[in-house]
């Protein structure tokens, strides 16, 4: 299929560019906010040797059908996946997988976009001096007064919700391409920059020895779980983001290998982010495993109250918001590509429609942590819910469901027309995608359904 379809919606420039892309999709909050405090939770070092294990078995593998899925189709995930399952001659419900990853994006775009908003909020109240010489109690305050806010939460959602669909609608080499080709070098500039500062605090080596020093009886199940499931929803898999930006690339350009770089690059990314956070927690007395809050009420207190914090503090937030803004573009590209394909819209009235969805849906989000606080459904807040019926119940379904087409329904031979490796590395690769990767996946879905 590759040979005679292109997607209607263009190609990358080349694979550099591809996988600019493909780390910004991957790079998000889940590098700069959860994958500091998650290790810090998990003793360090320790964590962060299986983390990199679960990379390699579970998601380079998945990372990679999901790409060749989306080469070998040309189109959206739903398109893609009903073509898909009619070239492999299985059951056309398989079209559903397609869905699945769409409706996530979906979802996971209307909340991500409120918690991206938090982030824009405090690049001002860095640069204004809001942390300046502030305690614990002051910095909780500011926190509570955002989100107790409608008003500011909306504001601060809508500005990031037409940041993201003023990106898209100029398609993939005037909107994607341009967009990641300056987003991702800057974000790690700014990395780098944090990573000199850290040096400079005199608990580097702390920060080292944390991250890099494994001590064994730090791990338990639950921390092995815990980095299995971290590893595959690091890469951005089962959204349908990879498998929409798999359709725009070339076919002279190796799947495999551009799947290595993809997840080497998001790897480094949250290593370096760690290396940059955990020394300037250890020289301000801050405890590593603080939770979610590392990033919006402990690192503050911290940028408040040491030498060059408010400049580190800017930067360090600006960096937050362009890997948001990365993560974002990929997660509404599936939708808006769906509906320029079957509803025979022009790509700006898909990004009005797939845009205004989104907003309001997060509108709704702003209000749970405010207005509509007592409203739940199933004993969850509506980000609560949102949160979880995404991350615990449809990507793990959706990364699962590719591992087994790719491994089981697809056709060896088309699998090696795409991928075109070496015996050896192909059957490599199908023992992980066919045993390895499900198997894992399906444990971690377990773990999150309360049964192991």
């Amino acid at each position: 299929m590759t040979d005679t379809n292109k997607s209607i919606h263009g190609e990358w420039s080349s694979r550099f560019a591809f996988i600019l892309a493909a780390t910004g999709s991957a790079v998000g909050l889940g590098n700069i906010w959860k994958f500091p405090y998650i290790t810090g939770e998990n003793g360090g070092g320790a964590f962060v040797l299986v983390y990199l294990l679960c990379v390699l078995a579970i998601g380079i593998p998945i990372m990679i059908a999901e790409i060749m899925l989306g080469r070998r189709g040309r189109q959206s995930p739903i398109n893609t996946m009903t073509a898909l399952a009619e070239e492999a001659q299985v059951d056309p419900r398989w079209h559903y997988l397609g869905w699945l990853g769409v409706v996530a994006g979906f979802l996971i775009l209307s909340y991500y976009s409120v918690i991206a908003g938090w982030a824009i909020s405090y690049v001002l109240k860095a640069f204004f001096g809001g942390f300046s010489g502030a305690d614990a109690g002051e910095i909780s305050d500011m926190f509570a007064n955002l989100v107790s806010s409608p008003v500011q939460l909306v504001f601060w959602h809508s500005l990031f919700i037409f940041a993201t669909m003023a990106i898209v609608r100029q398609g993939v080499s005037g909107g994607l391409e341009k967009a990641v080709r300056f987003l991702m070098p800057t974000l790690f500039i700014i990395l780098i920059l944090l990573v000199g500062y850290a040096m400079t605090t005199g608990f580097y080596q702390r920060g080292l020895d944390f991250m890099f020093s494994p001590d064994f009886s730090q791990i338990d199940s639950d921390a092995i779980l815990t980095a299995m499931g971290h590893a595959f929803f690091t890469l951005s898999l089962g959204m349908g983001a990879i498998m929409v930006y798999g359709s725009y690339l070339p076919s002279h350009i190796s799947i495999a290998k551009t799947a290595l770089y993809i997840a080497g690059a998001d790897t480094v990314v949250a290593l370096l982010a760690g290396i940059a956070i955990f020394p300037i927690v250890f020289a301000n007395g801050l405890e590593p495993g603080s939770g979610p809050g590392l990033i919006f009420q402990t690192l503050p207190i911290a940028f408040g109250n040491m030498t060059g914090g408010w400049l580190f503090g800017v930067l360090f937030f600006v960096l937050l918001v362009f890997a948001a803004l990365s993560s974002s573009i990929s997660l509404i590209e599936p939708a808006v590509a769906w509906l320029v394909e079957n509803k025979n819209m022009e790509r700006y009235q898909a990004c009005v429609w797939a845009g205004g969805l989104t907003w309001v849906l997060g509108v709704a989000v702003a209000f749970s942590f405010n207005i509509w606080s007592d409203v739940t459904l199933f004993d969850k807040s509506i980000f609560d819910l949102l949160d979880y019926l995404t991350a615990n119940l449809m990507l793990p379904i959706g990364g699962f469901c590719i591992a087994v087409f790719a491994g089981w329904m697809m056709k060896q031979q088309h699998a090696k027309e795409e991928l075109e490796m070496a015996d050896g590395q192909f059957t490599l690769w199908r023992l992980l995608v066919s045993y390895v990767a499900p198997a894992a996946v399906f444990v971690v879905f377990l773990r999150v359904l309360g049964v192991v």
